[in-house]
């Protein structure tokens, strides 16, 4: 008897969950498909009732943090985007630079985790990332309540400064460096956003 759209669906998130992670921790070249289905408790040949190449699933990885991991990320931080406001605002700059954040290799942001892998990536993988910025963007600019080019440079920048900062604390983590660049980073984003 042929599975549910309901069972193929559950076991295509199970493996998109499971292949984020991963390329969370061991970049898009040291992660094979083998990993993932193993991870995801499946047999390789699985893999291709779902995607049709490791780029495909990549492409869906980055595109699943907005609407799953990142979330509940953002549930858990007292973040609700669809009620734009500063303090919505300051509540995502504190928690996306946080020691939080930066100790979650798993959960991580596809925007601090995999920017190199995927500069390197299709236009799709590209496209999923991009929309992960946009909606950083777009909370950032609707706390400002102002949709002219002022509020979105402002946003674009406060934006900048959140991912460059965890982009750095992420490559030197247990430096006071990386400390000093996160706090940096929130009390510039902070002050962007407070103007």
């Amino acid at each position: 008897m042929p599975y549910t759209a309901q069972h193929k669906l559950k076991t295509r998130n199970r493996i998109v969950e499971c292949a984020r992670m991963l390329f969370n921790r061991h970049g898009y070249e040291g992660v094979t498909i083998d990993m993932v289905m193993s991870r995801a408790k499946l047999t390789r040949g699985g893999f291709y009732n779902h995607f049709t190449s490791k780029e495909d699933l990549f492409a869906a990885a980055v595109s699943s943090f907005l609407m799953g991991r990142g979330a509940r990320w953002r549930a858990e931080a007292g973040v609700d985007a669809s009620r734009p406001a500063p303090v919505m605002a300051e509540r995502m700059i504190a928690s996306y630079l946080s020691n939080e954040h930066l100790g979650d290799i798993d959960g991580q942001c596809p925007l601090i985790a995999l920017p190199s892998d995927v500069a390197r990536a299709n236009a799709e993988v590209q496209a999923g990332y991009a929309r992960l910025l946009e909606a950083m963007v777009g909370l950032f600019q609707g706390s400002l309540k102002s949709t002219s080019k002022a509020a979105r440079q402002k946003a674009l920048a406060v934006a900048a400064l959140c991912v460059g900062g965890m982009v750095l604390a992420r490559t030197l983590p247990s430096s006071a460096l990386a400390t000093e660049t996160r706090e940096a980073a929130r009390v510039q984003a902070r002050r962007l956003i407070s103007v």
